[in-house]
């Protein structure tokens, strides 16, 4: 009786886009509709920030454009942008 063969299983790569421990970042970005004390009022509200926190992020948006105000998997990025947007900001996200 002759040994079975065994043929060596070949690993596939792991693409960027599903790997589970890619982080992600929620990015809110300036627009010329919501005060700044709104914008502060949201980040307070939504992740719990301190005012001093919340005031430096939208100072971040008004001042650069843009902040990153969460970061993590990419469904929960993706629930903090929709969120967002329900309360009127411009939210992407992205790769950090």
């Amino acid at each position: 009786m002759a040994a079975p063969q065994v043929t060596p299983v070949e690993t596939p790569e792991v693409d960027e886009a599903t790997a589970p421990d890619t982080p992600w970042v929620t990015v809110v970005h300036n627009d010329p509709v919501n005060l700044m004390n709104y914008v502060t009022w949201v980040f307070q509200k939504l992740f719990g920030y301190s005012k001093e926190k919340a005031e430096k992020l939208m100072l971040d948006v008004h001042h650069k454009g843009r902040a990153i105000v969460s970061s993590g998997a990419r469904e929960r990025m993706e629930h903090d942008a929709s969120r967002l947007h329900a309360y009127g900001l411009w939210a992407t996200v992205d790769k950090s």
